[in-house]
C-alpha cells in the first residue's frame, strides 16, 4: 500500500513536553483522523510534517519525498488548514484568490469561486468582519482549490454549525472519491465527524501513539460493559483496558467485546463513541 505520509521514529523535545519516537502512515485513498486532548502532541506532529517545527530525530516523507529536502515541491501539492493559519484581516475573498494564484501553479480560480458561492461568503467584505465559521470556510476553499494530492487539516469544522459541517464532510468524502491517489490527514476535537468519514483513527496521548486502527475495527471491537461490583470483580484484568467506578455501577472498556460476551455470558454491551474510548483511555483506571 502506497502512503501519502510516512512518519518514522519522530521525536521532539520541549521544556515541558516530548514527542516520543512516534511512527505512523497515512495511506493513499484514505481519510485518517488524528485525535487526542489539548497538549497531547497533535499540533507538534502536524507542524513537523509541514517542516514548520524542527524535529530532532526521525524521518518524515510526504508524497514519497523527504519533507526536509523537498519542502517547496511537496507544498505545491498539499492543501493545509491550520487552526492558527494566517489570513490578513484587511483582505477580502477576491484578494485571497489573487494571492493563491501567485502561490500555487495549479490554483483553479473557477473552483475557488464555486466554493465561495457554495459557502455563501461575501466577495468584497474584509476578513476582519467575517465570523470564525466564515473564516474557516474561506480557509477550506483556499486549501482545496489547487487540486492538492494531500489535505492536512487542523480543526477544519471548528466553529461551524451542523449543516455546514456535514456539507464540508461531504466535500472531503468527494475529494477522495474523485481521485483515490489523494489522502486527508485530519486533526479534530469533534470526534463524531470522524465516525462518519475516517478510514483510520490515530490516538496520541502525552506524546505517544496509543492506538492506530481502522475506524470500522475500532467501532466493532471495542465495547462498554456496565455492571455491579460483584460482577466487576469476576472479570479478569486481562479482558479489559480501563474501568470507571460510578456512583451505582462500574463501567468497563474492552477491546474484544466478542470474547468478553462469550467468556462471561454478558448479554448487554454498549457500543462506545470514539470520544468515549478516548476519555476511558485518558481518565479511566487500569
Amino acid at each position: 500500500m502506497e502512503n501519502s505520509i510516512e512518519v518514522k521514529n519522530l521525536s521532539k523535545k520541549y521544556k515541558d513536553f516530548e514527542l516520543k519516537n512516534i511512527s505512523f502512515n497515512v495511506p493513499k485513498g484514505s481519510i485518517v483522523g488524528f485525535i487526542g486532548e489539548n497538549g497531547a502532541g497533535k499540533t507538534t506532529t502536524i507542524k513537523s510534517i509541514l517542516n514548520i517545527a524542527n524535529f530532532e530525530e526521525g524521518t518524515i516523507n510526504v508524497l514519497g519525498k523527504n519533507i526536509k529536502t523537498n519542502e517547496k515541491e511537496i507544498k505545491e501539492n498539499i492543501g493545509v488548514v491550520l487552526d492558527d493559519s494566517f489570513l490578513s484581516e484587511y483582505l477580502n475573498a477576491k484578494q485571497i484568490n489573487s494571492i493563491m494564484k501567485s502561490f500555487y501553479k495549479n490554483h483553479n480560480e473557477e473552483k475557488y469561486f464555486e466554493y465561495i458561492k457554495r459557502f455563501k461568503l461575501p466577495l468584497n467584505k474584509l476578513i476582519k468582519e467575517y465570523s470564525s465559521g466564515m473564516k474557516m470556510k474561506l480557509k477550506i476553499a483556499a486549501a482545496i482549490s489547487h487540486n492538492p494530492k494531500l489535505l492536512i487539516l487542523d480543526e477544519p469544522t471548528s466553529g461551524l454549525d451542523p449543516i455546514i459541517r456535514n456539507e464540508i464532510l461531504d466535500i472531503f468524502r468527494n475529494y477522495i472519491e474523485e481521485d483515490e491517489s489523494r489522502a486527508i490527514f485530519i486533526s479534530t476535537h469533534i470526534t463524531s465527524d470522524l465516525e462518519h468519514i475516517s478510514d483510520y483513527i490515530i490516538f496520541i496521548n502525552n506524546g505517544e501513539i496509543i492506538f492506530n486502527m481502522e475506524t470500522t475495527e475500532l467501532m466493532e471491537d471495542y465495547g462498554i460493559i456496565k455492571c455491579n461490583k460483584e460482577d466487576f470483580e469476576k472479570i479478569d484484568k486481562k479482558d479489559y483496558i480501563r474501568y470507571r467506578k460510578e456512583k451505582y455501577q462500574y463501567e468497563i472498556l474492552t477491546a474484544d467485546k466478542r470474547n468478553i460476551i462469550k467468556k462471561y455470558n454478558i448479554s448487554v454491551i454498549d457500543k462506545p463513541s470514539i470520544e468515549e474510548i478516548m476519555l476511558f483511555l485518558i481518565k479511566g483506571e487500569e
